[in-house]
């Protein structure tokens, strides 16, 4: 794998996970290096959309709550925290000269053609302005990202609707391995899956960490999504975002998921 100039139009997608410290609340360090990062790689010519999650983490640090336990509570505290969100993101890359733009869709956007075209055209339109889209599912109408597998999904998606080069998920694991890392240290890490399939989405299992919304077997039915679409997709560690400078370098990390197509 050599991730080139070849690959111009880039989603990356952040789990709740990865953007938060253990306490729950948003890792502003973090979040801060990925906006320069991303920043920089858009001066060096690429267009990069971001599929951030984070809604609920942030709204439950900004009222002080528990983490919610009910639909009716995670809907309400998304409603809080993508706002929280949003400030955060358009302050950091505002530093390195970028506007962020927020798009909330739901399935039905993507399901249904009139909408689909329509958000088609306000991503082409937002990326001609050199703005950097940030995309989460519409928490607060919608029961499908906080039930249903959450944003890796979303990223595959999207990068259908934005006609993508590659779809980059960081997350809390640096690929995809043969075991399950976290209960077998010998596990060996897999750097290239030619295809997902069924039986590779039914080993992984289904859960995820306490602070998301999807385990591995949700990064793998993305994967499948967008090979499906002919879209490459990348999971790497989102741990330090400065190590995409490393895979746009040519250097393997992470696990490379080729295109079907």
């Amino acid at each position: 794998m050599n991730i080139t100039a070849d690959y111009k139009r880039i989603v990356v997608k952040i789990g709740s996970s990865t953007m938060t410290h253990e306490t729950g609340k948003l890792n502003l360090y973090r979040l801060e290096t990925l906006a320069r990062v991303l920043s920089d790689l858009k001066n060096a010519g690429r267009e990069i959309i971001l599929v951030s999650s984070g809604a609920v983490a942030a709204g439950v640090a900004k009222v002080n709550a528990k983490r919610p336990t009910c639909t009716r509570e995670k809907q309400a505290l998304a409603a809080i925290g993508q706002n929280e969100i949003m400030k955060i993101y358009g302050k950091f890359f505002s530093l390195f000269g970028y506007t962020v733009a927020q798009v909330l869709l739901t399935k039905d956007v993507i399901d249904n053609p009139t909408r689909r075209a329509a958000a088609e055209a306000t991503f082409e339109e937002l990326l001609k302005m050199g703005c950097v889209p940030i995309i989460n599912e519409n928490d607060t109408i919608s029961c499908y990202e906080l039930e249903f597998g959450g944003n890796d999904r979303l990223s595959a998606y999207v990068g259908v609707v934005c006609r993508a080069d590659l779809i980059i998920n960081l997350t809390d694991i640096d690929g995809y391995y043969d075991e399950d890392p976290r209960r077998n240290p010998s596990a060996k890490l897999i750097p290239r899956v030619e295809r997902v399939t069924d039986e590779m989405v039914a080993a992984a299992g289904g859960a995820g960490t306490e602070r998301g919304t999807g385990g591995m077997q949700a990064k793998l039915l993305a994967a499948k999504i967008a090979g499906e679409a002919g879209i490459p997709m990348l999971i790497m560690a989102g741990t330090d975002p400065e190590k995409l400078y490393n895979v746009f370098g040519g250097e393997v990390i992470g696990t490379f998921f080729a295109a079907g197509k």
